[in-house]
């Protein structure tokens, strides 16, 4: 399965990066530069987790292939225990956040 953002979540551009929020939860997380790459590319069609580490890469060559993919991962989780991303293409499948959390971000809560 893949992950998908979800329906409810505004993502905006600024000078650091980018601010997501969950309309729905009022859930918001703020992301650095890389971190919005990751999600603009995360809403392209097709974006495979290999072809997000490459994009890194190649924006960042000195950084090793593998901990970038592990950063990816972590961030990917993080979005995902919060409910920002969900599994699955559909509309009807079940927005729950998963139960993995991690220390790429941290959330608030308004």
């Amino acid at each position: 399965m893949t992950l998908r953002p979800h329906s409810s979540v505004i993502f905006q551009p600024v000078s650091e990066g980018a601010v997501l929020l969950h309309s729905e939860t009022e859930v918001y997380f703020g992301l650095n530069q890389v971190g919005a790459r990751i999600w603009e590319l995360i809403t392209e069609p097709g974006t495979s987790l290999d072809t997000m580490v490459e994009a890194i890469h190649e924006a960042y060559p000195d950084a090793e292939r593998e901990m970038i993919r592990a950063d990816i991962e972590e961030l990917l989780g993080e979005l995902e225990a919060q409910g920002l991303l969900v599994r699955g293409g559909g509309e009807h499948e079940a927005d729950h956040p998963s139960e993995k959390a991690s220390q790429v971000l941290e959330p608030s809560k308004s």
